[in-house]
């Protein structure tokens, strides 16, 4: 009964969408509980769908591969050289 990481994250966001259409279609007659539902989902949506998206999306990844260090920026740069050399 293990649930693959990427179910739960698909589960939060569509709860949080349904959640921001939820209250903008009742903002008419009770503006005070559509507030609180198009910010609830915002909330779910930003704060807990997008860090569990990265999280599964980082994982197994090496973080000094994509930090601007000066042996990255080097590389970077030789990259250019060779680009322009070519043409």
């Amino acid at each position: 009964m293990k649930f693959k990481f990427k179910y739960i994250v698909v589960l939060v966001t569509l709860a949080a969408i349904a959640s921001i259409i939820y209250g903008f279609s009742i903002k008419e007659e009770n503006p005070g509980l559509g507030h609180k539902c198009i910010g609830l989902g915002t909330v779910g949506l930003f704060l807990v769908a997008m860090p569990l998206f990265l999280i599964k999306e980082s994982k197994g990844k090496n973080m000094k591969d994509y930090m601007l260090t000066k042996e990255n920026i080097k590389k970077m740069q030789e990259k250019e050289q060779k680009k322009t050399e070519n043409q």
